[in-house]
């Protein structure tokens, strides 16, 4: 192997051999060491081009990553927030007319009854899977052992658990069986236990008085916080019988299938109302006459919502990336059009030309592989920050309070893509401009 010299053209340092006859051999790792010994020479030769590079891929890789985990802390927020709702059901409610219908004026109550879940279940089972009825007894005093608090008492059936999205926390719910039966039994909130229980106090079992009447308690769920009083969930068919309710409903939950989009959805609305309003002897067109509160046209609207901004802050990081993809291509480019005289020089002692491109290309993945680690890095301990910070603070609206951002994280998986990508970039930025200039005959380049 021939000894080599180093020599200095111009602001470049070159390695040649003393008897100017330039061998390519075949790759080894001996080979790979010395161009990147040569590699790293030549970037502490350039620091501030070095710098201007990793500050390009350093940065794209920070903001895509922290773009996309503030999307993801928005998203999430907004998901958990709104966990304690289910989006299959809709709940529909009397209101009050509006329209004047045949020979009747309008400002009449309309209070929904057993009929109207007849004709739901009659006329409504291609797209209806559950149709459960809810009587209440407001003004309600529960009491245990002195301990006392004013609540909702609510005549419920099992599935109203799965269509208000309630987590229990101990014991069950009410069944099929406290239905059939009439049971007097009862489940609370874990607001209520610390409201009528001592501290340390089990509640399961006890029997609470709800208007003088003795419930046994089954179950506690997780307390609403967006309601200011939690409620007392009870059998209907329990509640229905003490307080006479008769026919009468206040509420009637629908759990639905086979209603993929908003315009189904609107559609099913119209023809519920048009059938409840044969019932009720109201114009088919009055939206007043029932108060719906779909949370199915709730859950489609804000899913849409949610891939409005999920894909917003993907255009927004990728724009990110794409513009330190840019500028690593533009100092490449510049980079190689400053050596062309030093490739000339090389080509002119017989260096090959995939030699000369694979020093760049390897200068370039260096460049981005060390400042991409360092902005992923970078990027992922920032979102860990805002998770730790501004993660944990709530918004106290006096209703409830809520946290306005969390879990903003990215996966790991998309961060190593996104280094990937933007070295490859990197890689093909110093490919084509080395390619290009190995075009130049030695001559000219020497010349230039």
């Amino acid at each position: 192997m021939e000894r080599l010299s180093i020599r200095r053209m111009g602001n470049s340092k070159l390695i040649i051999s003393e008897s100017q006859n330039f061998k390519i051999s075949t790759f080894n790792f001996s080979t790979t060491i010395d161009t990147i010994s040569e590699i790293l020479a030549e970037l502490k030769r350039n620091k501030l081009r070095t710098i201007a590079t990793g500050f390009a891929v350093t940065s794209g890789l920070f903001l895509l990553i922290v773009l996309l985990g503030a999307g993801n802390g928005l998203i999430h927020s907004f998901t958990a927030n709104m966990g304690n709702m289910s989006f299959d059901a809709i709940h529909v409610y009397g209101g009050r007319t509006t329209k004047p219908y045949e020979g009747i004026k309008e400002g009449r109550r309309i209070e929904l009854d057993q009929r109207d879940r007849e004709m739901t279940e009659r006329t409504f089972s291609d797209r209806v899977k559950d149709v459960m009825p809810t009587c209440e007894q407001s003004g309600m005093v529960a009491a245990f052992e002195g301990k006392y608090l004013s609540a909702t008492l609510t005549g419920i059936y099992p599935g109203y658990a799965a269509s208000y999205a309630i987590k229990m926390l101990e014991g069950r719910f009410i069944n099929d069986i406290d239905v059939s039966e009439s049971r007097k039994t009862l489940v609370i909130s874990d607001k209520n236990v610390k409201d009528l229980f001592k501290d340390g106090k089990s509640a399961l079992g006890q029997v609470v008085s709800v208007g003088n009447i003795p419930f046994r308690v089954v179950g506690i769920y997780k307390a609403n916080e967006m309601n200011q009083n939690s409620e007392l969930y009870a059998p209907y068919s329990t509640i229905s019988t003490i307080y006479n309710k008769g026919e009468k409903l206040d509420e009637l939950t629908m759990t639905i299938k086979n209603i993929p989009t908003e315009e189904a959805m609107e559609e099913f609305e119209k023809d519920f109302l048009r059938s409840t309003s044969r019932i009720h002897s109201f114009s088919p067109d009055d939206r007043s006459a029932l108060w719906i509160w779909n949370q199915a046209k709730d859950s489609i609207s804000m899913n849409k919502a949610m891939d409005i901004l999920h894909i917003a802050f993907w255009v927004l990081g990728l724009l990110t990336l794409l513009s330190g993809i840019v500028g690593v291509s533009n100092i490449m480019l510049i980079s190689v059009k400053e050596r062309t005289r030093e490739f000339g020089i090389r080509r002119a002692i017989g260096a090959h030309p995939w030699a000369i491109i694979r020093m760049v290309i390897l200068e370039s993945i260096i460049i981005t592989g060390i400042f991409g680690y360092i902005g992923m890095v970078l990027g992922v301990l920032f979102c860990e920050w805002m998770d730790k910070t501004v993660g944990n603070q709530t918004m106290d609206v006096g209703v409830f309070q809520a946290k306005y951002f969390v879990d903003p994280t990215v996966d790991l998986s998309i961060c190593i893509y996104a280094t990937i990508v933007i070295i490859v970039a990197g890689a093909l930025a110093g490919f084509f401009p080395a390619r290009k200039a190995m075009k130049v005959k030695p001559i000219e380049a020497m010349r230039g």
